[in-house]
Formats: C-alpha cells, sequence, structure tokens
C-alpha cells in the first residue's frame, strides 16, 4: 500500500520511484501529481449518492439538512432548562459523510498517458493511505464553512460537526497537532465506478468558485 501525504508530494514520489523502479522521474511525478489528485478531489459518499467537489456542493449540502434539523431537534430536547457558568462546554456532534479516491481526477490531469492511467487504476486498486489536515480534503474544506443556518432555513447548533472520512477504497490519517488518527476503510476500491469529470482548475481557482 502506497501512503501519499497530500501535503508533501515527495513522500508519493519516493513510494512511486521505489514501487516502479522502471518509471522515468517525469513520469514518476506526474503520476504521484494524479494520486494526490485522487486524495484532494476526492468523491463524498452520503445516502447511497456520489458527490463531486466542488459541483455537487449545493447538492450536497441540501441532501444533509434532514439529518442535521433530526440532530439539531435532539439537541434541542436534550438541552438542559439552566446552564451553570461552571458547566464543561458540551461535545460536538458529528454527522459523517464518507470518502473514496477520486480516479477521474487523477486521469484528467495524466491526459492521454493511457500507460500511467492504467498504473494509477493499479494503485489505488490495491489501496492506498492518504496522509492529511482537514484543510488538503475540498470537501472537508467546503462542509466546515457551509452556512447551515441559511441552508436549513433555521439556526443551527455550532455544536453540529460535519466530518469526513475515507471509507471506500482508501485509508486516511488524519494528520492534527496530537499526531495522526487513522480512519480505516470499511472496504477495499475492487472496480472503481465512474464519475462526473472534475474541472481542470487548480484549487485554488476551485476555492474562489465557492467563494463566489
Amino acid at each position: 500500500m502506497i501512503t501519499c501525504q497530500l501535503t508533501k508530494l515527495e513522500t508519493a514520489l519516493d513510494q512511486l520511484k521505489k514501487a516502479y523502479t522502471k518509471l522515468m522521474p517525469a513520469d514518476a511525478a506526474l503520476l504521484a501529481s494524479a494520486l494526490t489528485l485522487t486524495g484532494r478531489h476526492a468523491i463524498a459518499l452520503y445516502e447511497g449518492e456520489q458527490y463531486v467537489w466542488p459541483t455537487d456542493n449545493d447538492k450536497l449540502t441540501k441532501a444533509m439538512v434532514p439529518q442535521v434539523l433530526l440532530v439539531q431537534e435532539a439537541i434541542e430536547n436534550n438541552a438542559p432548562k439552566k446552564v451553570s457558568k461552571n458547566a464543561p462546554e458540551e461535545e460536538p456532534i458529528t454527522i459523517s459523510v464518507g470518502l473514496m479516491p477520486n480516479f477521474s481526477a487523477g486521469e484528467n490531469l495524466l491526459s492521454e498517458r493511457d500507460d500511467l492511467k492504467t498504473v494509477l487504476s493499479d494503485i489505488l486498486q490495491d489501496g492506498v493511505e492518504f496522509a492529511y489536515s482537514p484543510t488538503d480534503i475540498g470537501w472537508q474544506w467546503a462542509l466546515d464553512r457551509a452556512n447551515w443556518n441559511t441552508i436549513a432555513g433555521q439556526e443551527v447548533s455550532r455544536r453540529i460537526k460535519i466530518k469526513t472520512s475515507f471509507t471506500e477504497g482508501a485509508v486516511g490519517v488524519e494528520m492534527g497537532l496530537t499526531g495522526a488518527k487513522k480512519r480505516p476503510s470499511r472496504a477495499k476500491a475492487a472496480d472503481l465506478p465512474e464519475i462526473a469529470d472534475v474541472p481542470d482548475a487548480a484549487d485554488a481557482e476551485m476555492i474562489e468558485s465557492l467563494d463566489n
């Protein structure tokens, strides 16, 4: 299994060179970039549907509204009538969204290099370990900034947190101040399904499109 640290492309590059010794340096670098994109542009999985970042941002957040409102109702029903000033801060309530590697994002970068596309597909089918911080994943970045008050049409508790994690085809290791926290995959990607293409624009341009 290849480990790909999304903030340090050289980690994936070093492992690709060791695993595929016949690759030319330029091809190994291109393949490492493509592999990184499959993680950064990971597909969101929610209630049996796939969502591509950032084009499906509105679609996913609207699909999540019923669950957000159910959690909000539970918070309101269980809220104490009186809260002491010295009461400990209540734990956040997490709504989970699955992730899977976005093969099309890497495939688009490789353009007409069918030989490298085959290698990329083999790597993803064998399983990848992505090491990342929350801001490295497009979907986590977007969901952290979603205005749920506006989306849900009512005030939503700040205790509600949306958490993405790799559940198909990859293992996620979240990097934080307290070290790495592994989030194991439920299943290995034996056969990656076809998904919509991701725009060829750079990550910064995609982020700007969300802001606008």
